[in-house]
């Protein structure tokens, strides 16, 4: 739901790399593009090179402060250390600016990063981002105005196995054009710089507030509307079974290593390391791989039923953001009091969405879906960032605020799509979901045929039917957000499980202790399995009872209705 419909919006500023690291060569950078500013068929040029930037000693939050010559470092050794990771670390950013011609940065001399501030950004959990600030005694230079902060944003360790980072750049590409999204000024091999926008991030209480909430569905909305789902697109189906299809085989040999790992770890000493927490809990997915799989298909059968196949569901598909967590929402701060964004009708607009790394086609539905689950998240909890708070999941008034803001917001773009016609499946399954054709014209043809029906100007009847009508779509849609939440979890729960650095697989020492900082991604998995399972019993696809009881004891189940 990214910056959606960025269109507007002035000139304010705001979970596939390489396997194995480049040597730590000084040998010139080759580059293509320059960022001052090549177009090609109206698309702007994003230049890159073959750097690879290793942070690996500048993960913790501070340390990158600016410094001054006068600065006196009388410092334990490990201080110290930290000290001269960051300001190699800050060269090495400065050196890659210079390669890429980033707009300004090249007045600041090479070898001078230690004047730089840069500073790490909580609350990414793909990756890690920084924000890149030049020095605030770079002398003036007659009619040229001083670089820009910048963000930098350095892909995780395990996201090769994740993103295709080559599909990522392409859809950046597209949301250019469409004015929605940061800016990409340039990439290198394990990373990319964005532009930097004055703007904060929304916390998991904003997301709670009336207003705020209607306005991220109106920023769904306008990107719903305003980004077309290219054929080829359409024809492979929802981005959530394309992630799985393509992880599948690597979580299955994950999962498989720790099912065996907790089998032979006696009861007694399943609490015994941090390095293995999630022992305490049992099956990372609540149960051997294996069954967990088996659910996963037959929820899918399901799933395919409920539309009466494939096609209705390629039909459906918007180009969703799919990862609305609100550490990916921003509000701009604008710059001055006669800003557009200031205006009743363009506050909205203040929002921005970031990290459009898992955008791809999707049904509206597992997009909501995605929304309200992230209600339930705060991963800045000092004790339990991963832990997933049933009891947070939207209200179904919250829901019903949330669809009906997305439903009658109307963007207007030169060529739109539209918010599908909604109609309901004849099934008598309590568990069928609404079955969702499109429509050219969400607004134009269903308004016209509205009026059509009353030619003798009884508005009152065309207000009352258009009433009902946003009442039967959001109820729909709602249905349909429950239907795809097993979906969505399992995809995320196959993300946790790829993410985490699991003690013992692929070289990984045994009893290699976690960093203070580092999200703890097998528990998070764990934790979010309770909640698919909580949904397939409620959706009648496993009983209650057929469940284990420790996993009995630890499922999440909201009633969403």
């Amino acid at each position: 739901m990214a910056s959606m419909g960025l269109t507007t919006l002035p000139k304010y500023s705001p979970r596939v790399g390489p396997k194995h690291r480049r040597p730590g060569s000084r040998s010139a950078l080759h580059r293509t593009a320059s960022s001052d500013t090549d177009y090609v068929d109206g698309d702007a040029i994003v230049p890159s090179c073959d750097a690879w930037l290793d942070n690996s000693k500048t993960m913790s939050y501070t340390g990158g402060a600016s410094t001054s010559t006068d600065d006196v470092s009388a410092q334990v050794t490990k201080a110290e250390k930290e000290k001269e990771a960051w300001i190699i670390f800050k060269n090495e950013i400065l050196r890659i600016a210079h390669t890429l011609r980033l707009k300004g940065w090249r007045r600041i001399p090479l070898g001078s990063g230690e004047s730089m501030a840069v500073e790490r950004l909580s609350g990414a959990l793909t990756n890690a981002v920084y924000v890149v600030t030049p020095p605030a005694d770079l002398p003036q230079t007659d009619g040229r105005k001083p670089p820009t902060k910048v963000l930098l944003r350095v892909y995780g360790p395990q996201v090769e196995h994740l993103i295709d980072r080559e599909n990522e750049l392409q859809v950046l590409q597209r949301l250019a054009r469409k004015k929605i999204g940061p800016r990409l000024l340039g990439t290198f091999k394990n990373g990319r710089f964005e532009q930097f926008f004055n703007a904060i991030t929304l916390t998991p209480l904003n997301l709670r507030e009336p207003e705020t909430s209607r306005q991220i569905a109106k920023r769904m909305r306008e990107l719903h509307d305003g980004v077309e789902v290219l054929l080829h697109e359409r024809e492979n189906g929802p981005g959530v079974w394309k992630n799985w299809d393509q992880w599948l085989d690597n979580v299955g040999r994950i999962t498989s290593f720790l099912d065996k790992e907790l089998e032979k770890t006696p009861e007694a000493e399943r609490r015994n390391s941090l390095a293995h927490a999630w022992k305490m809990n049992g099956y990372v997915c609540g149960v051997p791989w294996e069954q967990f799989k088996e659910v996963v298909i037959k929820y899918r059968t399901h799933l395919n039923n409920c539309y009466k196949g494939h096609r209705a569901i390629k039909d459906r598909l918007v180009f969703a953001h799919n990862d609305t967590q609100y550490g990916n929402i921003l509000r701009i701060r604008p710059d001055d009091e006669k800003s557009p964004l200031l205006q009743p009708a363009n506050k909205h607009k203040q929002l921005v969405v970031i990290d459009f790394e898992y955008a791809a086609p999707n049904t509206a539905g597992l997009e909501f879906a995605n929304h309200f689950t992230e209600w339930m998240y705060n991963y800045h909890d000092p004790v339990i960032p991963f832990a997933c708070h049933a009891d947070r999941y939207p209200s179904l008034e919250e829901q019903k605020r949330f669809i009906r803001a997305y439903v009658d917001h109307r963007p207007q773009f030169p060529q739109a799509s539209s918010t599908p016609r909604l109609t309901p499946l004849d099934t008598p399954s309590a568990a069928a979901t609404p079955s969702l054709l499109p429509t050219t014209s969400s607004s134009s043809i269903v308004d016209f045929m509205l009026d059509a029906r009353y030619p003798g100007g009884d508005w009152g009847a065309v207000e009352k039917a258009r009433e009902e009508q946003a009442e039967q779509q959001v109820r729909e849609l709602i249905e349909e957000a429950r239907l795809w939440q097993p979906a969505n979890s399992a995809q995320w729960i196959a993300w946790g499980i790829v993410q985490a650095k699991v003690p013992g697989l692929d070289g990984t020492p045994v009893e290699e202790e976690p960093g203070a900082d580092e999200f703890d991604y097998l528990s998070y998995a764990q934790d979010r399995a309770m909640f698919f399972w909580g949904d397939v019993v409620q959706l009648g696809l496993v009983k209650l009872e057929e469940l284990p009881e420790a996993l009995r004891a630890r499922i999440k189940i909201v009633k969403y209705l």
